[in-house]
């Protein structure tokens, strides 16, 4: 009983003190570098004007786009939806940096969900560079085999494809890059999106590092019931995503009225026992 009420008392203390970070829609490195002082935040150098990574949520993606996986064998994007959602990325597999950021970030979040890769989620990796090959994939698959969960690297899946084939799937994402002859380097926003077993874009985040409790949400979210348990549900309820920051905020008043249901709950529940005891006590004066 002292549990049930020291969680409706500590949800409505959360609920009340709550202040949900922003995270920027499109983060400040392109190349793998962050953007140099001296540079106002709101101006955008020209070459990357067209460096986007905008949210097309509940968007479809093109799920009959055919791809060559790291072993050379030719496969329709569909081959990966259908039973559980997708966490989906757009990397190269030559970058210097910022791309094995986006990897190791997303290595990094998959060890702490409570979820596995290849049973719950699927992890999909597409390179926008049409000069990779599957032999590159596979090498790069190679050097992160060490960073994942043991014995999920069979739900991770590094492809490769013709520049037409990237550009459709790519465009459906919304995300768009650009290849700059001064770095010989492809200039792009850092991220992750989440897709819907039927290839629908439900969430996106932004940047290198990614919350695991965020992308367990949004993984919940996107499964449509077929991921997740009660308590992931009940964090469903106290935590909604927000488009415009890429992040889950706390839903304040949400919290604030579990708090209120659990401690009237807790109030009937002790009620409801003091008065059971009272009736099977002994009448006062008898041995």
């Amino acid at each position: 009983m002292s549990r049930l009420w020291a969680l409706g008392f500590g949800l409505w203390v959360l609920g009340l003190g709550a202040v949900a970070a922003a995270q920027p829609g499109s983060p400040g490195s392109y190349y793998g570098q962050q953007a140099r002082g001296g540079t106002p935040s709101t101006e955008v150098p020209p070459p990357l004007r067209e460096v986007t990574f905008r949210q097309r949520l509940d968007e479809q993606l093109p799920l009959d786009a055919v791809f060559r996986d790291e072993t050379g064998r030719p496969v329709a994007l569909r081959e990966f939806f259908g039973a559980r959602p997708v966490v989906l990325a757009f990397v190269y597999y030559q970058c210097p940096m910022l791309c094995s950021q986006v990897m190791n970030g997303l290595s990094s979040a998959s060890k702490a969900l409570p979820f596995a890769a290849g049973k719950d989620f699927e992890v999909v990796l597409i390179s926008f560079d049409p000069r990779d090959t599957p032999v590159a994939a596979a090498a790069k698959k190679q050097d992160h085999l060490g960073k994942w969960p043991e014995g999920n690297a069979h739900a991770w899946h590094f492809l490769t494809g013709d520049e037409a084939t990237i550009r459709r799937v790519t465009a459906a994402a919304g995300f768009t890059y650009r290849w700059d002859e001064r770095s010989g380097q492809f200039a792009h926003v850092s991220g992750i999106l989440v897709a819907t077993p039927d290839g629908r874009l439900a969430r996106y985040f932004y940047g290198v590092e990614y919350s695991p409790k965020e992308l367990r949400l949004a993984l919940v979210e996107s499964g449509e019931g077929r991921v997740g348990s009660i308590v992931d549900e009940l964090l469903l309820y106290c935590f909604h995503y927000d488009p415009e920051s890429g992040r889950y905020g706390l839903l304040v008043m949400n919290l604030i009225r579990l708090g209120g249901v659990i401690t009237v709950l807790f109030i009937g529940a002790y009620i409801v026992v003091t008065r059971l005891r009272e009736s099977h006590a002994p009448p006062l004066g008898r041995a």
